[in-house]
């Protein structure tokens, strides 16, 4: 038993850190889409998605490499404030601009007739 809490002790930094550098190429990944997609729908997606994502691989990253479970459990919190409030403030915003009355792009890019032909 002793040894496989050595190995869980080796392994441990080595996998926060890991997941910690995904979850910050996630967010990098996220701010490359805000900056590139064409309208305002597929840049609230982009930003949505990949910010969830990459603040619960961080946060649990960050656990791993946690002195303390009290640490651990604000971590827990922060996560879940983050996961109800994100993709909520999204929603939020998609239908304030479909009820401001803002139309999402839609064919292909630089078709001036809808993408039909």
């Amino acid at each position: 038993m002793t040894e496989l809490l050595e190995l869980w002790n080796g392994i441990r930094p080595a996998l926060g850190s890991a997941l910690m550098l995904v979850g910050a190429v996630l967010a990098v990944i996220g701010t490359i889409g805000v900056l590139r997609f064409p309208d305002f729908y597929s840049r609230l997606h982009a930003a949505s998605v990949t910010d969830t994502a990459a603040a619960t691989l961080a946060l649990v990253g960050m656990a791993l490499l946690a002195p303390s479970l009290a640490v651990v459990f604000k971590l827990a919190v922060v996560w879940l404030f983050l996961f109800l409030t994100g993709p909520t403030s999204s929603h939020a915003l998609a239908n304030a601009a479909h009820t401001a009355g803002l139309q999402p792009l839609i064919g292909r890019m630089g078709s001036d007739n809808g993408g039909e032909g």
